[in-house]
């Protein structure tokens, strides 16, 4: 077998066996060596293996490595956002059967869980991750899409263990979110896997199929406790700023009252201490002063109806204007003609003003 192979070799061979093998053999080695040739895409990270073991790692671009069996590399894609399913299987995930993409379907085994206050609940969680560091990618774990998956259950069954069922089922989900990407990527930390939890996102969250109407009622209903909260806050944030306004208004006006009242109280006050004063420094002509002050007022209010002793009757006072004039009775009864003296208007009202005199006063 090997006198065959030797004679196979020698008829390709050109005469001078010698010379041919060697320049086959620089061929190999230059073929050999050009293997170690390879591009790193620019969403990737290149890590070359020695012997199977972490050389370097090398950056996007054309690179070089010794070729194998002594060193071989490889190229993982660093910048891409892969995704994980838990509680269902995507559609993208699911068997294609007759050229049909089938819907997603539920695993009930990994999205019941059971919350805080005793209820079960039906979750459905996509977490997104990428590659963080090559090395420890390719060297620390085994499965790594299967790590994710295990980790993030882990951790949501945690965080929704220690919630009620009516905040996650409501205002709690970007809280739940949050929680378990953080509990998710510190499982990740500590098992060194390279790998970033770049988001959690809550597909579902729902009641069991079975009591979910039941679910949805209360859901209606603590929805309009809210609304006819609202519209009470809505209602107390109108009247109440109203009411303030009202009574403060109020209150100013009674100030405002108080303050006139006591002003004119004592400005009645000081013109009292001002007639005291002059009373008691001229008596009688401050009564006198005070006396024909208040007829003045009495006769400016009231018509004027004049009461004589020598008439045998009332005489009334006609306000005829300027240049009227009132006649001086005579003996007779008649009324002669007189001086005729300039009367004022008076406006009407009751009133008799009674003269004891003997001519009809001004």
């Amino acid at each position: 077998m090997i006198r065959q192979a030797q004679d196979a070799v020698r008829r390709y061979l050109p005469r001078g066996g010698g010379k041919g093998a060697a320049l086959l053999g620089l061929v190999l080695v230059l073929v050999w060596a050009a293997s170690g040739f390879f591009r790193v895409q620019p969403d990737e990270q290149g890590v070359v293996m020695r012997f199977g073991a972490f050389d370097r790692a090398v950056p996007p671009g054309l690179n070089y490595h010794i070729p194998w069996p002594i060193e071989s590399a490889t190229t993982p894609r660093v910048t891409r956002i892969n995704r994980v399913d838990i509680g269902f299987v995507g559609a993208a995930d699911a068997p294609i059967v007759t050229g049909r993409v089938p819907p997603a379907r539920d695993v009930l085994a990994e999205s019941l869980m059971l919350t805080g206050d005793e209820n079960i609940i039906d979750i459905d969680v996509a977490v997104f991750w990428r590659i963080r560091d090559a090395e420890e990618f390719l060297f620390n774990t085994r499965n790594p899409e299967s790590t994710v998956k295990s980790a993030a259950e882990s951790v949501m069954r945690e965080v929704i263990g220690r919630t009620p069922i009516q905040p996650a089922l409501t205002e709690a989900r970007a809280q739940i979110e949050q929680d378990v990407r953080r509990g998710t990527q510190a499982i990740m930390d500590q098992y060194r896997a390279g790998i970033e939890i770049v988001q959690v996102q809550l597909q579902k969250v729902d009641p069991p199929s079975q009591v979910i109407d039941a679910f949805r009622d209360v859901q209606r209903a603590n929805a309009d406790r809210e609304r006819a909260r609202n519209e009470a806050e809505s209602f107390r944030n109108d009247i109440i700023p109203r009411a303030r306004g009202e009574a403060e208004r109020v209150v100013q006006e009674a100030q405002g009252f108080r303050e006139s009242q006591i002003a004119r109280a004592r400005g009645e006050a000081a013109r009292f201490n001002s007639v005291l004063a002059a009373y008691q420094a001229a008596g009688d002509v401050t009564v006198r002063r005070m006396y024909l002050e208040t007829m003045e007022e009495i006769l400016r209010r009231n018509p004027t109806i004049l009461v004589d002793d020598r008439l045998q009757g009332i005489v009334p006072f006609l306000p005829l204007g300027d240049g009227a004039a009132i006649p001086r009775p005579a003996q007779g009864g008649g009324l002669p003609n007189t001086r005729p003296q300039p009367l004022p208007a008076v406006p009407q009202g009751p009133g008799v003003v009674q003269s004891r005199s003997q001519g009809v006063p001004r």
